[in-house]
């Protein structure tokens, strides 16, 4: 039985707004949230369609080296990074830009990154959000040894007759990854020492150009049961549902309940990378299919007939849209180039011999060039 079979009688799927625009409830994930919540949530996901777009038209013009859009995640992104707490830690793939925006990270210092201006883009202490991780799957092993850090220090706090305030660690990563041994070997590790990690699949479809089917014969949520701790899957395109289980999951992991897996079912709309063509190995009227999911369309559905939000809010919605992708160009190309010897710098925790000759001999090198 193929996947899609298994997802067409899959009555697990959790939604709170449908592709019409409509209110669910779900008993075990309820979720009250003010007018103004709702708009900023518009918001979210709007800016960061936008500022996802527009870096893919600054690397089609060589500005950058690379960008992996996100195009089509806004919700899981914007869903799950809302509802993170000031002290946890994010541990993300490399096209988690919309839970960077959620951690107050400057989207320019992503670029940075991948204009190669600078060598890894941020401290991830100050966002709660670390390095992009370009090797698939490892950085589920970071966050469940992250996780189980936590859980240390509060049981050497509370040994000394002192409350813990919770944290949790989130770990990002796609479909393909749940194929990695890593994944597997983390979901071994935060089971057994029951780590305060919540492990969050989006599942887009495609692992680059491999479908899901030939990556699973089982909803990938389920794999969770076999390892010892829930999964859940929702609907990645509904920025309400993400928001919600998340919470929950977050909450649980916080009050010593253990990890959980959420699997986000959601699509690529875009290419896997700038350097790959999607119209090679998928079909058009998949595309087309899941465009009438589309997760901004849904919410500005909802706003509109509910009436919470009118034309002038989504006008200035644009207009601020429009600003902030004018000033990200701007600052993009004004970006300096890093000096040359900048590529011996934070590479080793104290320089040594070798690296000294190296530096030297590179230096010597530069100096080649002038007359």
């Amino acid at each position: 039985m193929t996947v899609d079979a298994h997802t067409a009688r899959d009555a697990e799927l959790v939604q709170l707004l449908t592709p019409e625009g409509e209110r669910l409830e779900h008993p075990d994930y309820p979720l009250n949230l003010s007018d103004q919540q709702l708009r900023e949530l518009y918001r979210d996901l709007v800016i960061v369609r936008a500022l996802d777009l527009e870096s893919v038209a600054l690397t089609r013009r060589g500005e950058l080296g690379l960008w992996p859009s996100l195009l089509g995640q806004e919700a899981a992104q914007i869903g799950s990074g809302r509802a993170l707490g000031a002290a946890d830690m994010v541990f993300p793939t490399y096209r988690e830009h919309g839970v960077a925006y959620c951690r107050g990270l400057p989207w320019l210092d992503i670029l940075k990154l991948f204009r190669g201006v600078n060598h890894a883009g941020w401290d991830p202490k100050e966002f709660g959000f670390h390095l992009y991780t370009i090797v698939i799957g490892s950085q589920t092993l970071h966050a469940t040894g992250y996780a189980m850090g936590i859980q240390r220090d509060a049981h050497a706090i509370a040994e000394k007759g002192e409350t813990a305030i919770g944290d949790a660690a989130l770990a990002y990563f796609g479909d393909g990854a749940t194929s990695q041994g890593d994944v597997n070997e983390s979901f071994v590790w935060a089971a057994v020492y029951n780590a305060p990690l919540v492990f969050f699949c989006q599942n887009n479809q495609w692992a680059i150009s491999e479908p899901l089917e030939r990556q699973t014969r089982i909803p990938l949520y389920r794999r969770a049961q076999g390892f010892g701790f829930p999964g859940v899957r929702v609907d990645g395109n509904d920025v309400l549902a993400c928001l919600a289980v998340t919470r929950r999951a977050l909450d649980r992991a916080r009050t010593g309940e253990g990890p959980s897996l959420i699997e986000a079912f959601t699509y690529r709309m875009g290419a896997h990378t700038t350097t790959d063509d999607p119209t090679r190995y998928r079909h058009s009227d998949e595309l087309e299919a899941w465009k009438l999911k589309d997760p901004i369309a849904r919410v500005k559905a909802y706003l509109s007939r509910t009436g919470l939000a009118n034309a002038a809010f989504f006008e200035e919605v644009e207009a601020q849209v429009a600003e902030a992708v004018v000033e990200l160009r701007a600052a993009c190309l004004a970006l300096p180039d890093p000096p040359p010897q900048a590529i011996f710098q934070h590479v080793y925790a104290a320089p040594h011999r070798l690296l000294e000759e190296e530096q030297a001999a590179y230096e010597t090198y530069l100096a080649g060039f002038h007359d």
